[in-house]
This record gives structure tokens, sequence and C-alpha cells, in this order.
């Protein structure tokens, strides 16, 4: 099932051109990268790449759905920190990709931080967008 918005609140905007050895810009100029495939794709390195800008992407937007989680507990979040790894590797004749989401609240237990990552799972857009399409694992860590 397709999730229909109920209004759009914001919309971003990038280009990319060369595909993964070229260069992606947003509309407002803060994003500005050079893009080249990993070593361990068969590329050069030395550039970013479209799992790290997800990858970032996915941590922040899941961090700031923590601080929903947290404010709806009466839990600080603020200091929290959230690791995406994105992996992508073969799925039959195609690629897929697959991610880990670590979530460390200091000063939290790990049973709290995995309830909080659970419930900022079931809010986040990046969450919400994966979900159902390719595996997404959420670990609470604890912090230290």
């Amino acid at each position: 099932m397709t999730t229909q918005l109920d209004r759009i609140a914001y919309t971003a905007r990038a280009t990319a051109t060369g595909g993964r050895a070229g260069h992606a810009r947003s509309d407002d100029g803060h994003l500005d990268v050079d893009l080249r495939p990993p070593v361990e794709l068969g590329g050069p390195g030395g550039a970013t790449n479209p799992e790290q800008l997800f990858a970032a992407g996915y941590a922040a937007c899941f961090q700031g759905a923590l601080g929903v989680a947290g404010r709806r507990n009466k839990v600080d979040t603020s200091q929290s920190l959230v690791t995406a790894e994105v992996s992508m590797g073969p799925v039959g004749e195609a690629f897929g990709l697959s991610v880990v989401l670590e979530v460390e609240i200091p000063g939290v237990d790990e049973a709290t931080c995995q309830r909080l990552a659970d419930e900022a799972h079931a809010v986040c857009p990046y969450s919400n967008a994966t979900r159902g399409n390719i595996p997404v694992e959420v670990r609470a860590r604890v912090a230290g």
C-alpha cells in the first residue's frame, strides 16, 4: 500500500550527473558533492557515494524521530547517537540495500533505549519509506 501525504510540508531537490561516478548538488547549493563508487564495489573511492548519503540522511531523520519518542515518554534524547549502516549487495540479477540502525541514549538502560528506538522506527519518514521494501534492523546500545 502506498502512503499518501496529507500535505507537503517540504520538498528537497537535488540533481545528479554522471551516476555513481559523477556529482550531486541540491537546488540551494548546500549539498554539492562529487560521487565515486567505493573501492569495495570496484570503484576508485576518494569521494562520497549514494549509500553514505542515504546512511547520513536516515541517521539524522531517525534521530529526529527519536526526539519525538523521547518527548512523548519524558526521556532526554538530546545527546543520543544514531548510526546507520547501509549495505548493498546482489539480489538475484539486481542489487538491493539493507540497513542497521544503532541507537545510543546516554543515561538510559538498554530496554528503554530499545523501546524508544522502536517508537522512533514507527514514526520516522525514512523507516516508513523503507518498511516492507528492505530489511531494517534497529538495535539499542548502552552508551559508554
